[in-house]
């Protein structure tokens, strides 16, 4: 059983379409797709975080049968976009705005929102966080895991970590001739 993180589906918004970016030509593609590639990576008896953001514009019967159709445990950090309806899915085991989490001995602090400061911060504590598409510059120990960012599908601690470690080294078949570039952490 794994543990999965995601954020910012906007399933049924056809506005995150072209506002993010998001390579698909309808609606209904887009919520296929996202479907398909979550089910892909989470199993009936993983667990999924999802940090806020999840359905716009869908009436709550429809909400109902999609998040039935989305495998594993599936729990809700509330996004700016949840509405009542939401928040009354029968789908979710937990609903709230905030969690901390041990995960493997690895705090974790799960907010729809990034943080400047959170709690286990200077302690090696993980801020994971939506709402941002990608568009905002991380800290250290900060992580966005939004679907625009991770391939329109839930991620793994693991494999947000390995990601962060593959941008850290650079490769060595593009380095050009000069002084070393100053990477931020």
């Amino acid at each position: 059983m794994a543990v999965f993180f995601t954020s910012d589906t906007h399933f049924g918004h056809a506005g995150a379409i072209s506002r993010f970016r998001r390579p698909f030509a309808s609606v209904a593609d887009m919520d296929e797709a996202m479907v398909a590639s979550w089910n892909a990576a989470v199993g009936p008896d993983d667990t999924v975080w999802h940090l806020g953001d999840f359905a716009l514009h869908r009436k709550p019967d429809a909400m109902v049968v999609l998040l039935e159709r989305l495998h594993g445990t599936k729990h809700l950090i509330t996004g700016n976009n949840d509405g009542p309806a939401t928040l009354a899915l029968p789908g979710w085991t937990s609903v709230q705005p905030y969690a901390e989490l041990l995960l493997d001995e690895r705090r974790l602090v799960l907010c729809h929102y990034a943080f400047r400061t959170w709690n286990g911060m200077y302690k090696g504590a993980l801020n994971l966080h939506g709402h941002s598409h990608g568009q905002l510059k991380g800290m250290p120990r900060q992580f966005d895991v939004g679907v625009d960012v991770w391939d329109f599908r839930p991620v793994t601690i693991e494999q947000i970590l390995s990601s962060r470690q593959r941008a850290k080294t650079p490769d060595p078949s593009k380095r050009t001739p000069g002084p070393p570039v100053r990477r931020e952490p």
